[in-house]
């Protein structure tokens, strides 16, 4: 029995069989960031989180502090009639890429780089149309901004749930502690995350939050308070993330000041197990820890691989007898089950 809901259990309890997403760069930039993708947050490099099967144009880089190379910066296409054949490359590259993989049968599509709602709205039915129209996804996954959705584009997304059988939002939240976010330069507010939760749960979208933990000036109060934020929105599901630094991020210029400490393995083990007790058991974990391209990191190097942490947090939790939402009454056999107990 599974100590927290995984995706993959969410998945084949939904689907009865694996299903995969293909992550797509739409061409999309952010509020943080000019028509050439120059800015963002501190954490954040030139690619964002595009997939890594679809960094074609990627140089080499060495990683680390030390004599590492910056890496060209991607240069999305601008036209319309760019953006769309770039869409139809990536789809056809990412699904061959996990048929092969994996032996794929089932897909959905992932709007995965910058903020995938941020753009005029004939702008996003062509590309949103476009991108849809290339395979019989079963979903539709967009990630964006919390600044990035008011009840126009709500109603939007919502359109497309007659053309798939489930549309989610990733929102990126990270701290609900708004000073950590003007650290960050985030340059939004935790009240514009709850604000877009709201609009979206009332079109019917899932939403998906984005946490990283071991932040700049958080501690266990910080941590908490972010932990009671999810607590009360109750999103659909949580990606969680290690704080680590990219090549080409203001984030390593603060580093290399000696401003901060990154946490290790252990530390992030320790956290997100208190945290995955404090988050209700019926949210699909999504993610556990980054996994950024070890050419593109610089710290921490010594950050254990995803499945050696996997391994490590599955020991913590069994160790220490801890379970999703263990801390707020969920007993362990009703994790996934979406019941808490009273």
């Amino acid at each position: 029995m599974e100590r927290y809901f995984t995706y993959k259990n969410y998945l084949t309890r939904t689907y009865g069989n694996p299903v995969y997403r293909v992550g797509v760069d739409a061409g999309f930039s952010c509020p943080n960031r000019d028509k050439q993708r120059r800015g963002g947050c501190i954490y954040c490099d030139a690619y964002g989180s595009t997939a890594a099967y679809q960094r074609t144009r990627e140089s080499a880089a060495t990683g680390g502090l030390h004599g590492a190379r910056e890496l060209v910066d991607p240069c999305a296409p601008v036209c319309m009639e760019e953006r769309l054949a770039s869409i139809t490359e990536q789809v056809n590259r990412g699904i061959t890429f996990l048929v092969r993989r994996y032996r794929a049968s089932r897909f959905m599509l992932y709007l995965q780089a910058f903020s995938n709602t941020y753009a005029p709205m004939d702008e996003l039915q062509a590309l949103y149309s476009h991108a849809l129209s290339l395979h019989p996804f079963c979903g539709f996954i967009i990630s964006t901004r919390p600044d990035c959705v008011d009840p126009e584009i709500a109603r939007f997304i919502s359109s497309f749930r007659n053309q798939v059988d489930e549309v989610w939002v990733e929102l990126g939240l990270q701290s609900a502690h708004d000073a950590t976010l003007a650290f960050l330069n985030r340059r939004h507010t935790v009240y514009d995350v709850a604000n877009a939760s709201h609009l979206l749960r009332d079109e019917g979208i899932r939403m998906t939050f984005h946490v990283m933990l071991g932040l700049p000036g958080e501690g266990e109060n910080e941590r908490a308070q972010t932990e009671e934020f999810i607590q009360r929105i109750h999103p659909d599901g949580l990606k969680i993330h290690n704080l680590h630094i990219p090549l080409g991020t203001p984030l390593l210029e603060a580093y290399k000041s000696g401003e901060y400490a990154v946490p290790g393995t252990s530390t992030h083990v320790e956290h997100t197990a208190k945290m995955l007790s404090r988050i209700p058991g019926d949210v699909v974990i999504q993610r556990l820890v980054c996994d950024t391209p070890r050419h593109r990191l610089t710290v921490p190097r010594n950050f254990a691989a995803k499945g050696a942490f996997l391994i490590e947090l599955r020991r913590y939790l069994e160790y220490h007898d801890i379970w999703q939402g263990k801390s707020l009454g969920w007993a362990r056999d009703q994790v996934g089950k979406g019941r808490a107990e009273v």
